[in-house]
């Protein structure tokens, strides 16, 4: 059977191929209801199928995003990736995702091979573009969006929230409950020290501590991002005969770890240990007690990365202003904290 074409709708449709395509693509110029019923008919009829490879082919794009992440497997990561794929869908996408495992050569393989697949554009929550990866995306003229990360570089644009003040308010929220002693878990030797998320809890932790006038002198402990890893630090750190009183975790993962190790030493939360995290990813409703937590809007950053990844008019020259969408963070308050 001899394969169907573009022109073999317009033909029935009694129209032309570009209103075939416009009706296809949903743009660019619109095309009179009764007109899209007709071609509609035609497609279905015919049993039409869009060659993709093809049309990238010709338009150098697809209908397709590439998204890189540290850890799909990490709530956080899993549910800022849901978002961008609803709001890529919103604007007729599909988003394909790859897993960096927080290495710089894994990201920069599924840098390439996204590319290489002529993606419409990326979003990356990126460790920092090296050499490497930034010579790639200039040769390849991509759109890069960074996304809950960001650098120093002018010429990128981000979507990130307000790290800093977030952290600030959970660590203010938990010297009002009247504990003096809060340490924080913070991130590992690899976290980079400008842009990355953890890098600015532990500078908001560090602001609140010296606005109330408290040393923060050896009170940082690194621990894993993931929940298990960082059950094992909760296991050696509350141990101790002068564990803290409270505890500020960079990321709702390792505070959730902090937690089951608390419970496994007897240690009664908030009663003997306040904790607080940052993500409010669904579980921390549901630990035991409830975890206090910094909220992020993820839905509105992933729909800003998408829009900011896809839309020619916002990738302009202008102020770094332009360039960086930051997003305000809120406090949730749950009983972890010492909170009825």
């Amino acid at each position: 059977m001899a394969k169907v074409t573009r022109d073999d709708v317009a033909r029935l449709a009694g129209t032309s191929t570009a209103v075939v395509s416009y009706v296809i693509n949903n743009g660019p110029r619109p095309v009179a209801p009764a007109t899209r019923e007709r071609v509609l008919a035609a497609i279905k009829q015919l049993g039409y199928r869009p060659d993709r490879v093809a049309q990238a082919m010709a338009s150098r794009r697809t209908d397709l995003i590439g998204l890189i992440v540290p850890d799909a497997r990490q709530p956080f990561f899993g549910e800022m990736s849901h978002a961008v794929e609803q709001a890529a869908a919103e604007r007729g996408k599909m988003v394909l995702v790859g897993n960096s495992d927080y290495l710089q050569e894994r990201e920069i393989h599924y840098l390439r091979a996204f590319l290489g697949m002529r993606v419409s554009g990326l979003i990356l929550v990126s460790q920092g573009l090296g050499e490497t990866a930034a010579a790639e995306i200039e040769a390849w003229d991509a759109r890069i969006v960074l996304l809950h990360e960001r650098t120093e570089a002018e010429n990128e644009f981000a979507v990130v929230t307000d790290d800093i003040g977030g952290a600030q308010l959970a660590v203010r929220h938990l010297l009002e409950h009247g504990y003096t002693d809060v340490a924080c878990v913070g991130g590992m030797d690899f976290t980079p020290t400008i842009g990355d998320p953890v890098t600015d809890h532990i500078e908001g932790w560090r602001r609140a501590m010296q606005e109330a006038g408290l040393p923060t002198e050896g009170k940082v402990f690194q621990a894993p991002y993931n929940r298990y890893d960082a059950y094992k630090v909760g296991l050696e750190l509350l141990s101790r005969p002068d564990r803290p009183r409270a505890l500020f975790c960079s990321t709702d993962d390792q505070a959730i770890g902090i937690l089951r190790a608390a419970r496994e030493l007897r240690i009664d939360v908030p009663g003997e240990l306040a904790v607080a995290g940052f993500d409010d990813v669904k579980e921390a409703g549901l630990t035991d007690p409830p975890l206090t937590t910094v909220a992020s809007d993820r839905q509105a950053m992933a729909r800003a990365a998408v829009d900011l990844v896809l839309d020619d008019g916002l990738r302009v020259a202008g102020a770094r202003r332009e360039r960086l969408r930051q997003f305000p963070s809120r406090l949730v308050l749950r009983r972890s904290c010492g909170c009825s």
